[in-house]
């Protein structure tokens, strides 16, 4: 398995880039990395150079960037060359902490859709109370969906969760403002029908924002714009809360007492909701696996995104994606009397 990661993307580059791949490095054999970026960057943070490439390249797109507008006039930028190692073959997935939208945009225009997929979806795997966590898609590649985008999300996600985090029969609910079966504007109200009239996943039905971390559901689906501003008050409030309690245990001699009696428990808590633990967000629906790290990623964080992508690949999750549509729409067709 080959993989390609963008070594300047995100806001701890290259260093945190490189230590998370030095660990994949220690932990896999069967992964070859080929670092995109300036080398001269790259190299003091190799500890040694076992399965590792490096394309060098000096032109980076910054965060703050216009994603379209950058990704066609940067042709040289980490970002794009790592994508185009994906679409010339030399790659068979990529990472990257970078921009989020020139990311997306790299996918689509550079490493290209899976035929029938109409929008990709950005989605990454939530913490819940139990550690299980769950998938939630989409949380911004597309800010406007139809309910048959909704529907191949639920389809992708459900797909996801059982081959890749090895749960059988996921429950994929549709995030509502309630659980009611008529509930929702009129875009939930015909995705809800449109899901659960294929019988493609096992679908739970209308979920609310409130049962998220309690694991209502495997694979949540809904649009990106909705989907941004869950995912945003979900990491919002559990900074919120852990600060809050930052300063309630420290706030007085007895308060800091209890805070070390208390703080092994408050760290499983911590890791529990941690969410450098379960990888990126995969944007599902391209021909290969694309996967954004969180901006902010640490070597953790880096090294379990590879950990996710290098599942992605053993489980063939594109090509599972790409059968299962093909096979739907022969079914449409001769449904429709081969039209």
């Amino acid at each position: 398995m080959r993989i390609a990661i963008d070594a300047m993307g995100g806001d701890h580059a290259p260093k945190s880039i490189v230590e998370g791949v030095m660990k994949a490095v220690e932990k896999y054999n069967d992964v070859t990395f080929t670092l995109v970026g300036d080398e001269n960057k790259i190299r003091p943070y190799l500890t040694n150079e076992k399965q590792i490439t490096i394309l060098h390249t000096d032109e980076v797109i910054s965060g703050d960037e216009e994603p379209v507008r950058a990704v066609r006039r940067k042709k040289n930028a980490s970002m794009v060359l790592m994508a185009k190692e994906v679409k010339e073959a030399r790659a068979d997935a990529c990472i990257s902490a970078g921009n989020t939208g020139a990311l997306m945009t790299a996918g689509l225009l550079i490493v290209g859709r899976i035929k029938g997929i109409e929008r990709p979806a950005l989605s990454p795997t939530l913490p819940t109370g139990d550690g299980k966590g769950f998938v939630m898609m989409d949380v911004g590649a597309n800010a406007d969906a139809k309910p048959e985008h909704l529907f191949q999300y639920a389809l992708m996600g459900s797909i996801y969760a059982e081959k890749v985090r090895g749960i059988k029969a996921p429950r994929v609910g549709l995030l509502n403002v309630g659980t009611e079966d008529k509930k929702g504007n009129e875009l939930t109200k015909a995705a809800f029908e449109y899901i659960k009239e294929s019988n493609a996943v096992h679908f739970v039905g209308n979920v609310e924002a409130r049962d998220l971390l309690n694991g209502v559901a495997d694979v949540v689906v809904t649009d990106g714009f909705t989907g941004n501003i869950t995912l945003k008050a979900i990491e919002g409030t559990a900074l919120s809360v852990f600060d809050m309690l930052k300063e309630a245990l420290t706030s007085d001699l007895k308060s800091k007492l209890a805070a070390a009696v208390l703080k092994p428990k408050l760290k499983t808590i911590k890791n529990k909701m941690d969410y450098s633990e379960y990888g990126g967000a995969a944007l599902f629906g391209l021909k290969a696996p694309v996967v954004k790290a969180h901006g902010s990623s640490d070597d953790n964080a880096v090294f379990n995104a590879i950990r996710q992508t290098r599942e992605m690949l053993q489980k063939e999750m594109v090509g599972t994606i790409a059968n299962t549509i093909e096979k739907m729409e022969f079914v449409t067709t001769q449904e429709n009397g081969g039209e």
